[in-house]
């Protein structure tokens, strides 16, 4: 699998240059609301030392990273739901998504307009949210107005199944997050048939001025977490000028400026890290003749459902699969001398994936 995160925001809060700077695209980025109108999407290789490392240790012909998917869409404004700005159509292209990205503006500025007069992040996210839940509640009353005409002609599983819905709207009304009600798991299941935007978890970007950065942004993830009521490792603080002007840079160039500025790294990886630990999710590592690929799975997958994300083939003809851990390949210098030190070892279908498995599976 791949993960795939939508980003959503109010125009001129910096959603399309940190989509320029997750893509290196040159996606249009001017000073006025609704610049993105159309919804840009980008599927960019997740920077991975370790995959690296292995190219340096295996010398396959190929190394290929798992990938990440990021859809932007236009900006969203109060009122959305009812038409102001460009409407709310948009989110259609998002509602699939495995979690969203919220950007927030969190920097003053002379020359970048803000679509609601004046900064204030709390009342932007408020504002961003309240659009998403009224976006879902159309949907769920759209479908319950079909569920009781199908209900009302008999339909078994259409009678079952408006009980819940109607909860949902029952919660959406209020104001609140689907993902926030207090379903039994029967119920879950059952709300997890609709692509609800707000039984989606989220991750906020801040979006600092550069003169911020020195200090981590901490006054502005304190102010998104309270705001957000999440936890401050859901809240990124990075500047999405800077994280596009350090993307355009060669390699060297990027790394001697991000010294320069004092910063261990750039803000995407801290992005992508926050994302795989929002959904739980971890790298493993396959050989396959002369390539050695990174792949993206839930934690604990077992190895033969692994082994079909990369092909049905490979689950369905799956014999064993030989692991090893990447510390201990790297500490042996090559599978031979892992072999040897017995830390490759021999698994059935069943085994739990864990990050950094470096695995080679047999099938037939």
């Amino acid at each position: 699998m791949s993960l795939e995160l939508g980003i959503v925001g109010l125009p001129n809060v910096g959603k399309s240059t940190l989509f320029n700077a997750l893509a290196n695209a040159e996606v249009a980025c001017s000073n006025y609301p609704f610049c993105t109108i159309d919804e840009n999407i980008g599927v960019i290789p997740v920077p991975d030392e370790r995959l690296e490392r292995l190219g340096e240790l295996l010398r396959p012909e190929k190394l290929t990273p798992t990938t990440i998917r990021f859809v932007d869409i236009a900006g969203l404004v109060k009122g959305a739901s009812k038409g102001e700005g460009l409407g709310n159509r948009f989110l259609a292209s998002i509602r699939d998504v495995d979690a969203i990205v919220h950007v927030v503006r969190c920097f003053e500025s002379a020359t970048v307009s803000h679509v609601e007069g004046s900064l204030d992040p709390g009342r932007d996210l408020d504002i961003i949210r309240t659009e998403l839940i009224l976006s879902d509640l159309e949907m769920a009353e759209n479908s319950a107005r079909k569920m009781r005409k199908d209900a009302s002609r008999g339909d078994k599983k259409a009678k079952a199944a408006l009980p819940v819905l109607e909860k949902a709207i029952e919660g959406l009304a209020c104001g609140v997050d689907i993902r926030r009600l207090e379903l039994p798991e029967r119920e879950l299941i059952e709300i997890g048939e609709y692509p609800f935007l707000t039984a989606l978890d989220s991750i906020y970007v801040a979006n600092i001025a550069e003169e911020d950065l020195g200090n981590g942004g901490g006054r502005w993830l304190e102010l998104l977490s309270t705001a957000s009521a999440e936890p401050e490792w859901k809240v990124i603080a990075l500047s999405c000028e800077l994280e596009s002007e350090l993307a355009s840079l060669p390699f060297q160039d990027r790394l001697e400026m991000t010294a320069g500025l004092g910063l261990p790294e750039t803000g995407l990886p801290r992005l992508i890290r926050a994302g795989y630990r929002l959904l739980g999710l971890v790298t493993f590592f396959t050989i396959k003749g002369t390539e050695v690929r990174a792949w993206t799975v839930v934690d604990g997958t077992a190895v033969a459902e692994a082994a079909g994300k990369i092909h049905t083939d490979m689950e369905k003809g799956f014999i064993r699969a030989e692991v090893v851990s990447y510390d201990d390949l790297i500490v042996a210098g090559s599978m031979h001398v892992a072999r040897e030190q017995g830390h490759v070892r021999t698994e059935g279908r069943h085994h739990p994936v864990h990050d950094g498995d470096v695995i080679l599976i047999h099938f037939q």
